[in-house]
């Protein structure tokens, strides 16, 4: 059966620096030798900044974009973590799934953060992201899509994992542990959950909790708050499958259709 050996990078941002972030990011990879995938957080490059008339690139100039392409090749792994993208006059916070072989996936987060006005300064995406590693399907999420179960809702087995790369600040950790924990108990499927730490622009502090959580909710890679870490957990999928087997609560959902 399968397996997926999944490298957590909770990381302190510096704030509206690419470059330095793309060069600590090497230093804190060149370890990482045998890991499937590897998983940043939300706006990896930037920090969760406001300012995408300054920040934001077109995909096919942005130096984090292109370093999340040279760090799959080279690690042989896929890569990813969103950044601030422009494209059409508009400004997105767009996560990107960078395979080994140059080519890319991306979602544009649908759930902007208006207590930080996100929603003024960046565009709504409108479509799921699915994707497939090792014969796992993955969703991919950002930040407060985590808080909206119907967005997230995985209907008759579409997905295995969730991924969720976030700027979550600790005032609000509690929150953050529990319904990664809880997407993953009612969703039958493991949880990713990559958060930063430190110190934002803003002065929010970031006490990272990143998190691998199995179906059950239990956390297989769970770290010691408030500090930088690099870590690489397998999850299987035969494990998975029995348990949706042995306990099919898929079955008894209530159907719906979402309309965006």
């Amino acid at each position: 059966m399968s397996e997926l050996r999944t490298t957590l990078v909770q990381a302190d941002l510096r704030w509206e620096d690419i470059g330095t972030n793309c060069q600590l990011l090497d230093e804190w990879l060149q370890d990482v030798t045998t890991s499937d995938l590897i998983v940043l957080p939300e706006m990896f490059s930037t920090g969760f900044s406001m300012a995408p008339d300054r920040m934001a690139e077109p995909m096919d100039q942005s130096k984090a974009v292109a370093w999340m392409q040279q760090a799959a090749q080279s690690h042989h792994a896929v890569v990813t973590g969103s950044v601030a993208v422009a494209e059409g006059g508009q400004y997105f916070n767009r996560m990107i799934w960078a395979r080994p072989d140059g080519t890319m996936v991306t979602y544009d987060k649908r759930h902007l953060f208006r207590m930080a006005d996100e929603h003024e300064h960046y565009a709504m995406g409108n479509e799921r992201t699915v994707v497939e590693l090792n014969g796992f399907k993955i969703l991919l999420t950002v930040c407060y899509d985590l808080r909206f179960p119907v967005w997230l809702r995985n209907v008759d087995c579409e997905y295995d994992i969730m991924i969720c790369v976030a700027n979550w600040p600790s005032p609000r950790r509690m929150q953050w542990r529990t319904l990664l924990q809880a997407r993953a108990i009612e969703n039958l499927c493991y949880v990713i959950g990559v958060n930063r730490v430190g110190n934002d622009g803003n002065d929010l502090h970031y006490s990272g909790d990143s998190l691998l959580i199995d179906y059950r909710g239990d956390a297989l890679i769970d770290e010691a708050p408030d500090r930088a870490f690099v870590r690489t957990g397998v999850i299987g999928k035969e494990s998975l499958e029995d348990f949706r087997e042995q306990y099919p609560t898929h079955r008894d959902a209530d159907r719906f259709t979402l309309h965006v």
